[in-house]
């Protein structure tokens, strides 16, 4: 059976180039880099290198902060958790502002500082999927602590307007947290251009090793930090530095630069490819235009068959994508997303995430377009729900 992989949203393959370099790190040149013998100390220049590439990357200033995180989890939580510290417990603020499609890591640490009293803004997503500066503009209060506004969308992959939010966050002195996790390696990713204080990001995201992610912070921004008990990363998160997992993020970080242009050329051209073909079945639908959106994403629509249904067919078939719905419940609550662009509630359950990779080939996207022609045709052909 034919394995084709559509889920690089979720999760993208090591970059067999990138393992191959961080091989010696394990059993070779093992050293802590904080001991003072050899052992220790020959990590330090593949580490400095590795960071130099994070910096390149996203257009980071010399005298930034990227400090390294276990995951873009642990980067979104220290941000919202060492703001609630430094500028809500410190300095009386009470208020962050959100949207309602974040990532579970933003609005559930969101939803933790609310039982501690503090007031969240969650901004809706309009018709055409993303939310506009205006709507940052008029949910701003003189004690507004935080503005944390993804850059692109997992679940779309729309683009949200980043620099315009920046500018206007840096001209009302609050400060600017953005989850880049679904942006970086697919559309140019410039801290300067969006005047952030504050940035996540996630190697295993951009082809590179699960477990290692980082947290981009301006010079001059407090940050107090969530983990405490060690001088690591100039005080700023303590723990043992994961040298090979380090070598491997700052190498994909490279390459997910060098691969740009292929990225929003031929993996777009491939994703349109696959769009077209499943817009020509009649009661089909994409999210967003492809203008704003990153060039790997499509979150389609089948009316008629739900979003489980048409995901059991592909898997039999070897195709991974994922079902865009939030239906983790019995209750098969229709998705949020679906809902705000407008969408019916039947229609809601319907949606499909495929997200491709510059690994993803041609021939692969033949194989997808067979395959999910034929499940339509067969679940529609048992829908209760569908009719021609």
């Amino acid at each position: 059976m034919k394995k084709v992989y559509l889920d690089n949203n979720a999760t993208t393959m090591l970059d067999p180039s990138i393992k191959a370099l961080m091989e010696p790190y394990f059993c070779e040149k093992f050293g802590n880099p904080n001991s003072l013998h050899k052992y220790g100390t020959e990590t330090h220049p593949a580490i400095a290198e590795a960071i130099e590439k994070l910096y390149k990357g996203i257009d980071a200033d010399d005298n930034d902060d990227i400090i390294i995180t276990s995951c873009a989890t642990e980067s979104n939580n220290w941000v919202i958790k060492g703001v609630y510290f430094d500028e809500i417990v410190k300095k009386g603020k009470k208020h962050i502002v959100t949207t309602e499609v974040e990532h579970p890591a933003v609005r559930a640490t969101c939803s933790f500082l609310e039982s501690l009293g503090v007031q969240v803004t969650y901004l809706p997503i309009n018709a055409q999927g993303t939310i506009t500066t205006e709507q940052v503009r008029e949910a701003l209060r003189e004690d507004t602590a935080l503005v944390s506004i993804m850059w692109a969308n997992n679940e779309t992959g729309l683009i949200f307007p980043i620099e315009e939010i920046g500018a206007l966050c840096r001209q009302k002195g609050v400060l600017f947290h953005t989850d880049a996790v679904q942006a970086i390696g697919k559309i140019p990713v410039s801290v300067k251009k969006a005047n952030v204080d504050f940035l996540s990001f996630s190697a295993h995201k951009f082809h590179g090793p699960k477990g290692i992610g980082g947290l981009y912070i301006r010079k001059g921004v407090e940050l107090t930090p969530l983990l405490h008990g060690g001088e690591h990363m100039r005080g700023r998160r303590s723990g043992t530095l994961n040298v090979p997992y380090i070598i491997g993020m700052g190498e994909a970080m490279k390459l997910a630069t060098d691969y740009l242009d292929f990225e929003l050329t031929q993996v777009r051209k491939l994703r349109d490819r696959l769009e077209d073909a499943l817009l020509s079945i009649p009661d089909v639908f994409v999210v967003g235009t492809r203008e704003n959106r990153v060039p790997n994403t499509t979150l389609i629509s089948v009316r008629g068959i739900e979003g489980e249904a048409m995901l059991w067919d592909l898997n039999k078939a070897g195709i991974a994508a994922s079902t865009g719905s939030a239906c983790a419940s019995e209750d098969l609550e229709a998705n949020p997303v679906m809902v705000a662009i407008g969408a019916d509630k039947e229609l809601a359950h319907t949606a499909i995430r495929i997200s491709l990779s510059r690994f993803t080939t041609s021939e692969e996207i033949d194989y997808t377009i067979e395959v999910f022609k034929k499940a339509v045709g067969r679940l529609r052909a048992i829908s209760s729900s569908y009719e021609n």
